[in-house]
């Protein structure tokens, strides 16, 4: 069956970024003049996705305006003759057909999930966090549908870590199949460096089977006493195979504000028409 739905979540409070976070959402924080959650959505589009359904929480209205229509933003562009950035405007509310579900209490990332079950149904889903923006050539979810049509099962996206960051992602114990394809053996949430089983850790992009909802709805509370996705993940083993996509793509992790920086500068100076100025402002700065 086609991956033809993908669930993002924006729903977690942005304690990392805080205050900003205290009014305006994560998710909407700009990599250049681009939100986070916009980053995803057009990965997600390009990759061949017709529904996204979006995870949101209290207080993230803005995530919902800024995909709708502004028709008053769009009178005044076109009065002002701004046809371009008018036609921008249009073609952002009518990018794909995005449905939205609240996630009345923050229990981890797996109950996040859990909550698109009715809208997902029977059918595989990607799922895509926003955290996690990757620039490359093909995008990454579609090199992961690509390992999903071969394989008709569960697929995750890894990348190499150091050895010191294990602590702070999912960790895989894999047994290699063939370039970059690897089946998953084992899976351990943020382990310590000398208990990781490997140094390939889970970025925030997934291709599940359905099944991943009746495991999630039994799945203990795990790590800061929340529903982990990880945790699921590794029940499911024991029905489903998973394999993992060491995806081409340079990954930036902006769930903190270094992470964020960084992101932001390296597609600034991608930028046509900023980014020879901001080389050579970074050059004297430095």
């Amino acid at each position: 069956m086609k991956v033809r739905k993908a669930v993002i979540t924006a729903a977690g409070w942005g304690t990392r970024f805080l205050p900003i976070t205290r009014s305006q959402p994560k998710e909407m924080l700009p990599v250049v003049n681009k939100p986070l959650i916009q980053y995803s959505v057009e990965e997600a589009i390009s990759s061949g996705i017709e529904q996204i359904i979006l995870i949101t929480a209290l207080g993230k209205r803005a995530i919902e305006d800024y995909f709708d229509r502004s028709f008053d933003l769009e009178y005044v562009l076109e009065q002002k003759g701004e046809t371009k950035l008018l036609q921008e405007m249009r073609e952002l509310s009518s990018l794909v057909d995005i449905c939205y579900i609240r996630q009345k209490e923050q229990l981890g990332l797996g109950h996040a999930i859990l909550t698109a079950k009715n809208v997902v149904a029977d059918e595989p889903f990607a799922v895509l966090l926003p955290d996690d923006i990757i620039d490359s050539r093909v995008p990454v979810l579609k090199q992961m549908i690509e390992v999903y049509e071969q394989y008709k099962t569960n697929v995750i996206a890894i990348k190499r870590v150091s050895s010191r960051d294990t602590i702070k992602y999912g960790i895989i114990e894999p047994k290699r199949v063939s370039g970059r394809i690897h089946q998953v053996l084992n899976l351990t949430e943020k382990p310590k460096p000398r208990e990781a089983p490997s140094n390939l850790g889970i970025v925030g992009r997934y291709i599940l089977m359905p099944q991943i909802f009746d495991i999630l709805e039994v799945t203990p509370p795990g790590k800061n006493q929340e529903i982990q996705l990880t945790d699921a993940l590794q029940l499911l083993l024991k029905q489903q195979a998973i394999y993992a996509c060491e995806f081409e793509g340079v990954w930036y992790d902006t769930g903190t504000p270094l992470g964020w920086l960084k992101a932001t500068v390296a597609f600034a100076l991608k930028q046509p028409d900023i980014g020879q100025e901001l080389r050579e402002y970074l050059r004297q700065l430095l």
